[in-house]
């Protein structure tokens, strides 16, 4: 199904930019503009699709991520170690995407305009004191901040109902189960949703190439290309991070996981890597403890790849569009992609959920995500990868601290002849 979706999309790209060029080369610019504006209905609905499905799939997630976390406080030292990795793993991901991305101006020179903010040369600051942004994170009504995905808002309430279900005595399993069913529902509308994917692939190129030429295409190679290069950056800095912590026996590590990387990099899934890179850690030397508990955690808590890149595609949008960011904005930005990457984690696509509500909460221009998405299959390749690295990093770095690796008894010699 993954090989089959790859080429679909593959497919789709190639199509779309045949299209685009077409009606860019042989109709009247005017012409272009209006099969582009007949394509971008298709693209349209795509978007309100990802849109519907924020709230209810960020409330659920969370609440029944929270209500489940009683291991977390039962195991205590090796919990609050693993999250401790987790927060200066996350901070160090996000960080290096704002920096690469304002290095390589990916999309500086783009100069898109959106439909519904033509003129703009900024994004409104007024709303981001100190004050409107704290009061703006508690909801005046749940039902209010749904209705117009307040992610943030969002957020607050679940933590809220999240703690309160884990406090009661017999931890409410009837709203345990409720929020499980209801993630899981969601969870699988977004499997439908994403199997819309090429369809809006195909349009966004072809409205993209109809308008603005085969020139578009060089902005994708510099936002792939830069994108990689920023991975290239952090798998370096969680080696190091390594080798530095566990020693040169990182270096068997690194080795162990090559098969599981190479599967989450050829399905784009880190989650299908699951069960070999537990296998691979187990034989490497970290204990079955510390392995079931960093793990799973880390698929929820420690999506290295994603996070790096949501800061990179959104600031990539930033640039796009001609926009500008304050330094207070995107310090607030990094926030709250630490916060909600972890609300959709596991999720298909999660980085392009967590995209569109960051571009919803700053305003900006919601059609920005299509130029994400006709190359998004192509980078969650990469990100998978980066993935199941960092959470192996993870795992092999708390057993370390807590004296839980073990080392491997050495093959036994052949009996003499």
């Amino acid at each position: 199904m993954n090989r089959l979706f790859a080429t679909l999309v593959v497919a789709a790209m190639v199509l779309g930019v045949g299209v685009g060029w077409l009606v860019n080369h042989l109709l009247p610019a005017a012409e272009a503009k209006t099969v582009a504006d007949n394509l971008s209905i298709v693209t349209d609905v795509f978007l309100r699709l990802i849109k519907m499905v924020i709230a209810p799939l960020v409330f659920s997630t969370l609440v029944a991520g929270i209500a489940h976390m009683e291991g977390a406080a039962a195991v205590g030292r090796v919990g609050a170690k693993t999250m401790l990795w987790f927060v200066g793993a996350s901070i160090v991901s996000l960080t290096i995407g704002l920096i690469m991305v304002h290095w390589l101006h990916p999309g500086t020179g783009l100069g898109l305009i959106d439909p519904g903010a033509a003129g703009a040369a900024g994004v409104d600051t007024t709303k981001f004191t100190l004050r409107e942004f704290v009061t703006h994170l508690v909801p005046r009504s749940i039902v209010e901040a749904m209705a117009n995905n307040e992610i943030l808002q969002i957020v607050v309430f679940s933590v809220f109902v999240g703690t309160a279900v884990s406090a009661l005595e017999d931890r409410a399993p009837a709203v345990i189960v409720l929020v499980d069913q209801i993630a899981r529902i969601m969870l699988k509308v977004i499997g439908y949703v994403m199997k819309t994917a090429p369809f809006a692939i195909f349009a966004a190129l072809a409205s993209t190439v109809a308008t603005n030429g085969l020139s578009i295409l060089l902005t994708y190679a510099r936002f792939v290309g830069g994108f990689y290069l920023s991975m290239g950056v952090l798998w370096g800095l969680l080696m190091l991070a390594l080798l530095l912590i566990v020693g040169r026996r990182g270096l068997a590590l690194l080795a162990a996981i090559r098969s599981p990387a190479l599967l989450a990099f050829s399905t784009a899934s880190s989650e299908a890597a699951y069960p070999r890179t537990l296998e691979e850690l187990e034989r490497w030397g970290v204990s079955r403890k510390v392995a079931s508990f960093v793990l799973p955690l880390g698929y929820s808590f420690n999506l290295d790849g994603s996070m790096m890149y949501c800061t990179f595609a959104t600031l990539f949008v930033v640039q796009a569009y001609g926009l500008t960011l304050s330094l207070g904005q995107q310090i607030t930005m990094l926030a709250l992609l630490m916060i909600t990457s972890k609300g959709v984690a596991g999720v298909p696509r999660a980085s392009l959920v967590v995209i569109a509500a960051t571009l919803s909460y700053f305003h900006l221009p919601e059609a920005g995500l299509l130029l994400i998405l006709a190359v998004d299959h192509l980078l969650d390749m990469g990100r998978s990868a980066t993935n199941v690295l960092g959470n192996s990093v993870a795992a092999a770095v708390v057993g370390k601290w807590e004296d839980e690796l073990v080392v491997p008894d050495p093959a036994p010699a052949p009996a003499p002849a």
